[in-house]
């Protein structure tokens, strides 16, 4: 799946103009946590975030800071944060440097990102014109609709199960197939053999239930480290 497939496209937007107080009723209104900046023209140019509005003249949450710690702080770095904390407008505010992705990029590249860049959602844009935005909480949307479609799908053969599985741990650097058997009967998986840890033998297990067709595993491995083994 890739970005389009998930994204929201009825994004709230606000223009650089916008008052700090308006974006401030716009994501207490809304129930969100950002929204982003675009110019006339529909281009993307910054985002706010809650996090833009935490230390705040109007609501005392400006962080004091002592006097020995000013003087250690680049002056550029101070003029920054006056800024942040008492400009009026949301070009003054807002995030510039934004993290986007195109629609054609993966599910798998968009989840690496959030967690990589530390952030809750990442605009989708072509041709510098915002065209969605992809939040967390979309790919825990597409994670249940992946799910659904594995149930409604056409449950394949014990054999064809078995295969898979044991083509799948043959793959995999942790497993060692030599030593395990795998019976499926009715779609109901017996794992047998010997794992070296109790790491592999829940690898093992989870590799089995998230095969497509199975419908229980139960586990009988034995943990055994065996002799000369690193």
């Amino acid at each position: 799946m890739k970005a389009s497939d998930v994204m929201t496209t009825n994004v709230v937007t606000v223009q650089p103009d916008v008052s700090v107080k308006d974006v401030a009723d716009i994501l207490v209104k809304r129930g969100i946590s950002a929204v982003p900046v675009v110019n006339e023209r529909a281009e993307l140019v910054g985002i706010v975030s809650e996090g833009d509005l935490l230390h705040r003249t109007e609501t005392g949450t400006v962080q004091p800071r002592s006097w020995w710690l000013r003087l250690l702080t680049n002056e550029e770095v101070l003029a920054s944060r006056f800024v942040k904390a008492n400009a009026r407008k949301v070009q003054d505010i807002m995030t510039r440097d934004v993290v986007t992705v195109g629609p054609d990029t993966s599910l798998g590249e968009i989840a690496t990102l959030l967690e990589k860049k530390r952030i809750k959602r990442v605009p989708v844009v072509k041709d510098g014109k915002l065209v969605g935005i992809v939040s967390r909480a979309n790919l825990v949307q597409a994670l249940a609709a992946a799910q659904k479609d594995i149930r409604l799908a056409a449950a394949p053969s014990d054999a064809a199960i078995r295969d898979k599985l044991l083509a799948r741990l043959n793959n995999e650097p942790w497993a060692h197939s030599s030593l395990l058997n795998v019976v499926v009967e009715n779609g109901v998986v017996d794992l047998w053999g010997i794992v070296r840890s109790a790491a592999e033998q829940q690898a093992v297990r989870v590799a089995a239930e998230t095969t497509a067709g199975v419908r229980q595993v139960n586990d009988h491995l034995i943990v055994r480290q065996l002799e000369g083994a690193f």
